[in-house]
């Protein structure tokens, strides 16, 4: 296996496992690169294994997710338009018992739209991001304040990723 692909592999592997508080994780591993002097995105001639495949896969996800997280606590549903499939399925938490569901990117945006001006004091906190290759599940703390008073609600939405962009976002909460 030529020297480059293995460093690409360790360097996105190291990535995932160390994720960055940098705006942009993506840019840790082509620093990284570039401190070793390692060419990135350099064919190889063997094909990459399932297990490097897997890594590549989880590393796409975790940088969509992290951008997506980024541009919805901004409340930015024009920076979250690029990152959802056309077909995009989005499950909110509500009405009880099991929510409702939105499809296509024209619909989760309007309804995002709506929710961040009814919102704007709104912040999901994460507290932990679970990846594995399209799949992430995020954990996190929805704060904001309700009749004056700090209020939280704690959840997980589970992520599906394909071709670099949020295909499903399914939203869950305790209580």
């Amino acid at each position: 296996m030529r020297t480059e692909k293995y460093a690409y592999i360790v360097l996105t592997a190291a990535a995932l496992l160390f994720p960055s508080r940098d705006r942009h994780p993506e840019k840790m591993v082509v620093r990284a690169a570039a401190q070793s002097q390692v060419a990135i995105g350099t064919e190889s001639p063997m094909p990459m294994t399932s297990e490097q495949d897997s890594l590549s896969t989880a590393l796409t996800t975790r940088m969509v997710i992290d951008r997506f997280n980024q541009a919805f606590n901004r409340h930015d549903a024009d920076a979250l338009a690029p990152l959802l499939t056309d077909d995009t399925v989005f499950e909110d938490t509500s009405p009880a018992p099991d929510g409702q569901r939105i499809e296509g990117k024209a619909a989760v945006l309007a309804f995002w739209r709506v929710w961040f001006t009814r919102n704007p004091d709104a912040n999901f906190e994460t507290k932990d991001v679970i990846v594995s290759g399209d799949r992430a599940v995020v954990r996190w703390v929805y704060r904001k304040q309700r009749n004056g008073q700090p209020w939280h609600l704690r959840g997980v939405d589970v992520f599906t990723v394909r071709d670099g962009k949020v295909a499903a976002k399914l939203a869950y909460v305790k209580g």
